[in-house]
C-alpha cells in the first residue's frame, strides 16, 4: 500500500499535471485570440449568485439575443482599425452553473492572488456547463436581484486563463449596464488594461477618454471601453448608458491586438 507521504505526493503530482494542461490550453488560446485570424468564442455562464426566485426566472428568461449587442459593440468598433481582417466575436450562452466561484479575496496580496487565480481556474475546470466547441474565453455571470441588494461587488478579469466574473442585477432594465460590463471584463481577459482610477472611478486622461481630443473637452458624451465612466464636469462621471455610448481607445486596441 501507498504510504501516507506517497499518497499526498502523487496527489499534488496529479493536481500539477491537471493545472499545466489546463494553463496550456489557456495559453494556446490566449495566441489564437490575439492573431485575431479566427473569431473569438465566448461563453456567458449565468448563476444564480442570491438564490432567489425572480433572480432564476430572469436567467430562465435569458437568451442569446439579449447579448447581441455585444457582438455588434466589437464589430462596429474592430472597424476603426483597418489591419483586422476578421474581428467577428461570437458570443453563447451556457446552461445555468449550480456552483458559485471561489470567493474573491479583499486587499490581497500576490500569493493570496495567485492563489485564488488558480482555485477560479480549476473551479472553472469543474463547472463548465457547455456542450458546444471549447470557448477561447469563459465569463461567468453572477446575477443578484436588484429586490435584494444596492451595491454590486467588483467584476474582474483575468488574462491568464481568460476567465472573467461579472457581477449584475437580474433585470431587462440593467441588461444593457451588464453588456457593457461583461465587454470590459471581456477586454481584460485579452490583455487590455483599466484606464480609470481605481480610488476615484475617474477615467484617466487622455487614455480612459473616449474623445480627448474633443474642445472644449468636457463634457464628454461617450466613454472609452476600460476607462468605465463618461466625464461630465469636473467630479461628476456617469456610467455609459449602453455600448452605443462606448468606443474602443487606440491603446486599448493595441493592448488586445487590434492595431500595433
Amino acid at each position: 500500500m501507498l504510504s501516507a507521504r506517497t499518497f499526498r505526493r502523487l496527489r499534488i503530482l496529479i493536481l500539477l499535471s491537471i493545472l499545466f494542461v489546463v494553463g496550456l490550453n489557456s495559453w494556446l488560446s490566449s495566441v489564437r485570440s490575439h492573431s485575431w485570424q479566427r473569431s473569438v468564442w465566448v461563453v456567458l455562464y449565468p448563476i444564480n449568485a442570491d438564490g432567489r426566485t425572480d433572480t432564476q426566472q430572469y436567467i430562465d428568461a435569458l437568451d442569446k439575443p439579449h447579448f447581441e449587442e455585444i457582438e455588434q459593440f466589437l464589430q462596429r468598433e474592430a472597424k476603426n482599425y483597418s489591419s483586422l481582417e476578421q474581428p467577428v466575436t461570437e458570443v453563447f450562452l451556457a446552461d445555468s452553473v449550480q456552483s458559485e466561484p471561489p470567493e474573491v479575496p479583499t486587499q490581497a496580496g500576490i500569493l493570496e492572488s495567485v492563489i485564488w487565480s488558480l482555485s477560479m481556474r480549476w473551479w472553472s475546470w469543474n463547472n463548465d456547463s457547455w456542450q458546444g466547441p471549447e470557448p477561447d474565453v469563459r465569463i461567468y455571470l453572477r446575477y443578484f436581484s436588484p429586490n435584494n441588494r444596492d451595491v454590486l461587488e467588483h467584476s474582474l478579469g483575468l488574462q491568464k486563463g481568460m476567465i472573467g466574473l461579472v457581477n449584475g442585477f437580474a433585470s431587462i432594465d440593467y441588461n444593457a449596464k451588464n453588456n457593457f460590463v461583461i465587454v470590459h471584463e471581456l477586454l481584460h481577459t485579452l490583455g487590455a488594461s483599466d484606464k480609470y482610477d481605481p480610488l476615484t472611478n475617474e477615467p484617466v486622461f487622455p487614455e480612459g477618454y473616449a474623445d480627448p481630443q474633443q474642445q472644449p473637452l468636457l463634457p464628454q458624451t461617450r466613454a472609452e471601453v476600460m476607462g468605465g465612466r463618461v466625464k461630465v464636469s469636473p467630479g461628476w462621471i456617469l456610467m455609459p448608458l449602453s455600448l452605443d455610448d462606448v468606443v474602443v481607445g487606440p491603446e486599448t486596441a493595441a493592448e488586445i491586438g487590434w492595431r500595433d
